[in-house]
């Protein structure tokens, strides 16, 4: 495996000082290094992957050197905008190193929502026009094959080095951005479930959330009808809540978000305000971190989401941050839509499991469901 130290030290030896993206947990090893030895302004962790792209570029025009780009590559979709009408030879020619675990490479065991995209990750960049290497896990090799890297980012190419798992040694991120809360996502997660009307539906993102929202059913011996967990799609749980709170008007419906996939697509915010569904409840599980992925912070702690929420048109926001005020404000809702941030402490359950359904069988019975 190689070394974190070694591989960000290669990439300081040719001028590239600047990293932005969104973490992923295959590159978790060299994104907590990143953050452990770049200042906030050299490393920004942004609200989605495309957004990244465009910090690069805002990077490479002021100083005229390159910024390196990390992502899963479920964020390929984010960023193939910005590459085709932004940083293209075509366009504006901007050179950009993308860093891009490949979750769900074929032949390798995976979650379902990453098949896909593992077996599309290489065929993307190919139709991109972008040249990239798999990153080997020897560090000779891997030397060689950055300073092809460097040579395409000289040409101003854009360039991909894409990473599988265990190519990083361990690193164990020191600089821990800590809060002081003291209720879990997991409690929260159980009070709001325990809260619902036969009827309601919940929508939860992707990550934790979904699997706490999972174990919790199963320890109540409850079927999981009622809950979509979107498995993937980060950031677009708002979207399929309220799609499905528009064609069920009778029916309470309650988007599980968290902090990291709010901000990744917030203008989704503005869209549920103006349709101003009166079903709809959106719950954020916010601490301030990715934590599926490592737990590189977001600045979900050092924004005020219910003042965003308020400004685009929800009818109503509360904010707590400890269980007696949730069962509180859950007894209180207000007409929809409505946003309910719960502030918790990160971390989970070391042995919290996962969704023992499929996707697909997850789908039809709340299709089911909604019949009813």
């Amino acid at each position: 495996m190689i070394r974190p130290e070694f591989f960000i030290e290669k990439l300081r030896e040719n001028g590239i000082d600047c990293f932005a993206g969104v973490p992923d947990s295959l590159l978790k090893n060299i994104c907590a290094y990143i953050t452990d030895h770049f200042d906030a302004q050299h490393n920004i962790i942004a609200a989605n992957e495309g957004a990244a792209v465009g910090l690069a570029a805002g990077h490479y025009l002021a100083t005229g050197q390159p910024a390196c780009v990390y992502m899963q590559n479920s964020g390929e979709g984010n960023i193939i905008n910005p590459l085709a009408s932004l940083t293209d030879p075509e366009v504006y020619n901007i050179p950009v190193l993308l860093l891009i675990g490949w979750r769900g490479r074929p032949g390798v065991h995976d979650e379902p929502q990453h098949v896909k995209q593992g077996k599309v990750t290489t065929g993307l960049l190919n139709t991109m026009g972008i040249n990239f290497d798999v990153l080997s896990k020897e560090e000779d090799k891997a030397e060689k094959q950055i300073a092809k890297a460097i040579d395409a980012l000289k040409k101003k190419d854009v360039y991909a080095l894409v990473i599988e798992k265990d190519t990083f040694e361990d690193y164990k991120l020191q600089n821990v951005e800590k809060n002081d809360l003291t209720m879990s996502r997991e409690e929260a997660i159980q009070t709001v479930a325990a809260a619902l009307g036969e009827k309601d539906c919940i929508v939860s993102t992707t990550g934790m959330i979904s699997r706490e929202l999972f174990e919790y059913r199963a320890a109540m011996n409850q079927g999981h009808e009622r809950d979509f967990l979107t498995v993937g799609s980060m950031g677009h749980a708002s979207q399929i809540a309220l799609g499905i709170a528009m064609a069920k008007p009778d029916r309470k419906v309650w988007c599980f978000d968290g902090d990291g996939a709010a901000i990744m697509h917030m203008g989704s915010m503005a869209i549920v305000a103006n349709k101003a569904p009166k079903n709809y409840v959106h719950v954020v599980f916010n601490n301030g971190a990715h934590d599926s992925v490592g737990g590189q912070p977001t600045v979900g702690l050092k924004i005020d989401l219910p003042a965003v929420a308020k400004a685009v048109g929800y009818k109503a926001t509360v904010s707590v941050d400890n269980k007696e005020e949730l069962v509180a404000a859950l007894k209180n809702l207000f007409e929809g839509p409505v946003l309910v941030e719960i502030k918790v402490k990160k971390g989970n359950r070391k042995d919290l499991g996962r969704p023992t359904t499929t996707p697909i069988q997850n789908k039809e019975a709340l299709m089911d469901f909604l019949k009813k």
